[in-house]
């Protein structure tokens, strides 16, 4: 037998080995705090070093980010902001930014009328009403141009070490597939998790949350089989539950200490 066919034997073995997917539908409040418990302390095995992926050092180059990321990748977005800070440091400068200038520069984000509308929006009233930097608070930064709720945690969680629960559409839909919630509302969601989780814990799970719907529970073909929270997850089997096939749909730098956890190696890039 090779070593790969031992591996996928072993994760094989394994699995049969743990229990039946929880039933949510007869969960008490209790069995479901405790489930709760057990997934978060798997994903921070998981994925210790979670972290918001848009590239920032201030506040304010968080939540200009942030506005640019609506329907663009993270990636690209990456690749645009650096001549973009660069060329403007501060609320002032977006305020009063050239606006041909700036639609080049972020161009590559797409919608970029609409976003330089918004960092210049956001940038006059940052120097208006807050004296040039970015507040601190939900209900004061919900007021600028371009930031909602969501964006509001971002930056508060992020930026400023303010817990909050970032609800955007990985989150939602992988604690709906947890069974962690069946609201659809992103409000109702962030109330209905914060119930659920210490406070303090908001914003790296929010981080962690995302990141594994982005790298393992993909919307339509999860990684069941090698997913670290597969024994509490209720929802096993939406996707492969083949470790060989369920490692193959993995994806981002945390792949290989995602499969070593289910004894799997990943020697190659198609492992």
């Amino acid at each position: 037998m090779t070593k790969r066919e031992k591996q996928s034997a072993n994760a094989r073995s394994s699995r049969t080995k743990r229990q039946q997917p929880v039933a949510a539908t007869s969960e008490g409040d209790t069995d479901l705090s405790q489930r709760v418990r057990r997934m978060i302390d798997v994903l921070a095995q998981a994925y210790p070093d979670a972290r918001w992926e848009l590239d920032f050092t201030t506040p304010l180059e968080l939540a200009v980010a942030t506005v640019l990321s609506a329907r663009a990748t993270d990636s690209r977005v990456n690749e645009v902001t650096p001549a973009l800070f660069s060329r403007y440091r501060t609320a002032a400068d977006y305020a009063h930014a050239d606006r041909t200038e700036l639609e080049d520069l972020i161009h590559p984000t797409g919608f970029f009328h609409n976003k330089a509308s918004s960092l210049m929006g956001l940038g006059a009233v940052i120097e208006e009403k807050f004296g040039g930097e970015v507040p601190n608070t939900l209900d004061a930064l919900v007021t600028l141009p371009g930031i909602g709720r969501k964006t509001a945690n971002v930056i508060l969680g992020n930026a400023f070490g303010v817990p909050g629960i970032v609800v955007d559409t990985h989150f939602g839909r992988v604690v709906r597939r947890w069974r962690w919630t069946a609201e659809e509302d992103p409000a109702k969601v962030e109330q209905a998790i914060g119930h659920l989780v210490p406070r303090e814990e908001w914003t790296t799970l929010s981080n962690r949350v995302i990141v594994h719907g982005r790298r393992v529970c993909h919307s339509r073909n999860p990684a069941c089989g090698v997913c670290p929270v597969r024994d509490a997850c209720p929802s096993f089997g939406a996707g492969p539950t083949d470790p060989d096939r369920a490692a193959m749909l993995v994806t981002g730098s945390e792949k290989a200490h995602i499969l070593a956890l289910s004894g799997i190696v990943a020697d190659s890039p198609d492992n």
